[in-house]
């Protein structure tokens, strides 16, 4: 299995003499400015083409600029048939084909499958500038564009859809994105890595098909096809079985001294006692051979516990330092995944955010309003990855657990670019931030441990004694960004993890004193242990600690701020009590929730899996194991997400339904101890129809039809 030590920065550039182009090329006019022929690579996005870090294609195309090539970008291209895929001409190497920063079906459609009328990576903030399933349709247009041009497919999108994956929106368990979109390659999780080899190996006239050693990278192959006559094949029913997978080498064991080779008492064979590195050696390589057959497509469609039973095996399968190769049946052929790719180290973390980024939409939008770049423009992203482990969140499964970081002179250097060419900076450096502020150079204490650790979160049931919690490095990023001359306040608009933040009071002093803007944003998510237990997150106890220590620092500071925290509704795990308690604690505690969350099953998340098989992948599965209670009713995912909201006045005949039914005619009052006030209860009867039961029965019509809309149409 190649995985490229190279840094991104070393490869020898395709073409030495290309200079960087004000903004990546979306015409054949900006191309002969530029006076190319043709592109090497053209990038199709399904988001308004920006040139910022913060922006996967951007990213991509100004890091394979840096290699020498000649990168085009198709943005937003009109679906309908292929004639915009054609507008930069025929690709040298490959297309590159993404749904863009967001998954295109939750761009669409709201938690409750209703379309959105607005989209925040669109100029305007029109809705309908991409197809639902933005990557099938794209690569699926590309290869019409330009037969025998190579396709490659990646992002947020084909990430989370690289083996069979239950889908929300159509209710089925749908085929992985690859024989649907018809791609050569999907690239999951961090692209960079594999991308930069793939375009320097097709350069040189390897072709796609024959290019199969990429960590990252997935393909289909025959259902009998190996790399290599010493791998073996291991079926993953073999596998699912409680604790470790397999025994682990204790990383401070002592190795034992080689034998001598004297004859054994029997007069055979002298023994060889084989040194410790010698066995680790030889177990490491056997895995780097070795691939696990997930159960096919076909049977998870039909059985729900075999689809729980290969979400556990997926997800302990995801360190790249001790992950296998997986492969998934899908009729006559197969699914193939590589390990995961290798997390960039620092310097190539640098390299990537150091390119000459426009900062700033391609200038074919004018003046149009694009809300995504509004929100970002005057933010700094200073990290990758979350090693917290939600079961709800996609995070791990496409950015990994291995936290990755910037240097502080890399973000220093971007702070001062956003100073000086940004003319609308008035000083306000609005994010320091990535998926979890508080995350940045945190990590495990011992590489050797990390390479080999199976567990699923870093911070839960506990922190983990391995896992360095010193925020001394952030805090000094902090205090060297407010110094930098024009940079009057820098808040923190990513949200924190405030389990680890409590182990470094400093840290929270800093931050509440010198970074908060009022109101700083925290996910405890719930108060209920069987909700966060399916959650893996903590108890409302390190929130309350938490909860101390912002409001001594804020005192001491003088200052009045207030902590907005999250929730989320109907939740696998999360019964009709949870919500009422929650709702309960949400009251004693004076907190209003304005926007709430109800649970959504994104593909390949642990929670979704719950989701569709009531079954709990946290732990051993099988058909008599645990059972996890699962709202799916409509009205009851109504319910639970309307408890959040107690006290909006349009949710009041909801709630005092449900506690009439339930017997707690004791929180309907005008008093302080009530959870709503009397009032007018609905006619409907509660008591001869039961609405709160957790059955399978699908109150929410699925989508039926898979034509897209016409472009423009609100969606």
């Amino acid at each position: 299995m190649s995985d490229s030590i190279l840094p991104l920065s070393s490869w020898p550039r395709h073409r030495p003499d290309l200079q960087p182009a004000p903004f990546l090329p979306m015409r054949r006019q900006e191309m002969e400015a530029l006076g190319w022929d043709a592109c090497d690579i053209i990038l199709v996005t399904g988001d308004a083409y920006i040139d910022h870090p913060s922006f996967g294609m951007a990213i991509i195309g100004r890091l394979l600029e840096a290699q020498g090539f000649r990168v085009g970008i198709i943005a937003q291209p009109d679906w309908h048939s292929a004639e915009d895929f054609r507008a930069l001409g025929r690709p040298l190497l490959y297309y590159g084909v993404t749904a863009g920063n967001m998954d295109s079906l939750i761009n669409h459609y709201t938690a409750d499958r209703k379309p959105r009328s607005d989209d925040a990576y669109t100029a305007g903030g029109v809705a309908g500038k991409r197809p639902d399933r933005a990557v099938t349709v794209y690569a699926q247009r590309a290869r019409e564009a330009f037969a025998g041009v190579p396709v490659v497919i990646g992002s947020i999108e084909a990430s989370l859809r690289r083996i069979a994956h239950y889908d929300y929106w159509s209710e089925k368990v749908r085929r992985s994105v690859l024989p649907d979109s018809k791609a050569d390659m999907l690239i999951f999780g961090n692209a960079e890595r594999a991308l930069v080899e793939l375009s320097h190996r097709l350069a040189a006239g390897e072709r796609i098909q024959d290019i199969r050693d990429l960590r990252g990278t997935a393909f289909m192959v025959r259902r009998d096809w190996l790399p290599d006559a010493d791998w073996q094949e291991i079926d993953s029913l073999t596998l699912d079985r409680p604790g470790r997978i397999e025994p682990h080498t204790d990383p401070y064991a002592t190795e034992p001294q080689i034998a001598t080779g004297a004859p054994s008492a029997e007069g055979g064979t002298p023994v060889q006692i084989v040194p410790l590195a010698a066995r680790v050696a030889a177990r490491r390589a056997q895995r780097a051979r070795t691939v696990i057959r997930l159960q096919a497509y076909e049977a998870v469609v039909e059985d729900r516990v075999l689809y729980a039973h290969n979400s556990r095996v997926f997800h302990l399968e995801s360190n790249p330092g001790n992950a296998r190769a997986l492969r998934q049946a899908h009729g006559e052929r197969d699914v193939w995944l590589n390990p995961p790719p290798t997390p960039l180290d620092t310097a190539e973390m640098d390299h990537v955010f150091d390119r000459p980024y426009a900062r700033a939409p391609h200038p074919s939008y004018g003046d149009a309003r694009i809300p995504a770049w509004e929100m970002i423009r005057f933010s700094v992203n200073i990290m990758r990855g979350c090693f917290g482990g939600c079961t709800f969140c996609s995070i791990t499964e496409h950015e990994g657990r291995i936290i990755q970081s910037r240097s502080h002179e890399s973000i220093l250097k971007e702070i001062e670019e956003i100073r000086d060419r940004i003319p609308e900076f008035k000083g306000h450096i609005s994010d320091l931030g990535g998926p979890t502020a508080n995350m940045y150079r945190l990590g495990c204490k011992s590489p050797k441990i990390e390479s080999s650790c199976r567990k699923l979160s870093c911070v839960y049931p506990d922190i983990c004694e391995n896992l360095n919690t010193d925020h001394a490095s952030l805090i000094g990023l902090y205090r060297k960004a407010r110094a930098i001359p024009g940079v009057k306040r820098i808040t923190i608009g990513s949200g924190l993890r405030y389990d680890l933040a409590v182990h470094s009071p400093e840290y929270v002093k800093e931050l509440v004193t010198h970074h908060v803007s009022g109101l700083l944003k925290i996910a405890p998510e719930h108060t209920e242990e069987g909700p966060l237990s399916k959650m893996m997150k903590p108890g409302i106890g390190s929130f309350e600690r938490f909860r101390k220590l912002f409001e001594k620092f804020s005192k001491e500071a003088g200052k009045v701020q207030h902590l907005v925290p999250y929730f989320i509704a109907a939740h696998p795990g999360t019964t009709d009590e949870d919500m009422l308690n929650l709702a309960l604690w949400l009251k004693a505690n004076n907190f209003r929730p304005d926007q709430v969350q109800t649970f959504t099953p994104t593909p390949l998340a642990m929670a979704t899996a719950m989701y569709h098989s009531r079954k709990n992948p946290l732990r051993r599965v099988s058909r008599d194991s645990e059972e996890v209670e699962t709202p799916r009713l409509a009205r009851q995912r109504r319910l639970h997400k309307a408890l959040l909201r107690y006290h909006d006045p349009a949710n009041f005949d909801l709630i005092r339904d449900f506690l009439i039914e339930i017997g707690r005619r004791d929180l309907i009052g005008n008093g302080p101890q009530h959870l709503v006030p009397r009032g007018h209860v609905s006619r409907q009867s509660v008591a001869a129809k039961p609405v709160w039961g957790n059955d399978f029965v699908h109150a929410i019509p699925a989508r039926t039809s898979q034509k897209p809309p016409k472009p423009g149409k609100r969606r």
